[in-house]
């Protein structure tokens, strides 16, 4: 028979993260942002990596989790910085 060890950490790992991926289904939040305000845009995509942070709260060191989290703030950084070209491309507000 074989014995494989470690299962347990990574069923908890998996455990934390399926609880961390429901609790931010639609909940993160929404930021505002002025397009035509470097400060302003950095300020969202601060403001965006805060409401990731604190809603996965001490679960970042699962190895699950970090990776996620951060590939999230990317995602978002990058999806602010498209809305405010769109933005001031069209000469408007993001709202």
């Amino acid at each position: 028979m074989f014995k494989i060890e470690g299962l347990d950490a990574i069923q908890k790992e998996l455990s934390e993260a399926q609880a961390v991926l429901e609790s931010l289904d639609g909940k993160l939040g929404s930021v505002t942002f002025d397009p035509g305000d470097p400060g302003s845009i950095e300020a969202a995509i601060a403001a965006m990596n805060r409401m990731i942070d604190d809603a996965i709260g001490e679960h970042g060191s699962n190895s699950l989790i970090g990776p996620m989290a951060e590939e999230m703030k990317e995602n978002y950084r990058e999806a602010i910085i498209e809305k405010a070209a769109e933005e001031r491309l069209k000469g408007g507000d993001p709202e």
